[in-house]
């Protein structure tokens, strides 16, 4: 057992330094604290079925690559796995903005409704951020999650007051919208920030 925990560890750090990753990056990858990742390495602990599986995703091997001597030798973590996740993520954002364009063509040829046309791009931010939020869940780590959340809240906001002075002319308590907006900031970044220093003590 001595000897597979010594072999779990060295592969491990070897990995998780060719992958270019600090142990909190790691740790946040796999939703456990960096004291726990540090004791994997140091041969203290073996990570459990479910966390070897996971490290194989992230560093592109199988289970038996990290429990062998020859791992650190013969595997090749994925080196560019955040590139193409940014990649995927600005495609799907590229892609929000081609419907939102198409959309545009189609309300401002109809002359009965041309005069609006300019209200679809106001709503593309908050399209961008519904996308940005959904990949950040999957991907990001507590900032993006944050920064995802923002954007979703303020955008709102603005969607909100360009539609109330487009629609109605006698609304003149704006700033109650901001107001409550900002109360969602301070609630998002109070949420996030607590769950990562819940994580840590984990």
């Amino acid at each position: 057992m001595d000897e597979l925990k010594e072999t779990i560890a060295k592969n491990l750090v070897e990995l998780r330094t060719q992958a270019r990753l600090t142990q909190l990056q790691l740790a946040e990858k796999l939703n456990y604290s960096d004291k726990a990742v540090s004791k994997w390495e140091r041969g203290e602990a073996i990570p459990d079925i479910r966390v070897l599986i996971k490290l194989a995703e992230i560093y592109n091997i199988t289970v038996d690559d990290i429990l062998t001597d020859s791992a650190a030798k013969k595997v090749k973590p994925k080196m560019h796995i955040g590139k193409k996740r940014v990649l995927i993520t600005l495609l799907s954002v590229g892609l929000a903005c081609f419907v939102a364009t198409v959309i545009f063509m189609i309300v401002f040829f109809i002359p009965q409704t041309a005069q609006y046309a300019y209200l679809v791009y106001i709503c593309l931010p908050f399209a961008c951020s519904v996308v940005l939020m959904v990949f950040s869940v999957k991907w990001g780590n507590w900032i993006t999650n944050i920064v995802a959340s923002s954007l979703l809240v303020w955008t709102s906001a603005v969607i909100f007051q360009v539609f109330v002075n487009e629609f109605t002319a006698d609304f003149d308590k704006m700033y109650f919208m901001y107001i409550v907006a900002g109360s969602f900031e301070i609630l998002i970044i109070l949420w996030f920030t607590l769950r990562k220093l819940y994580k840590r003590k984990k």
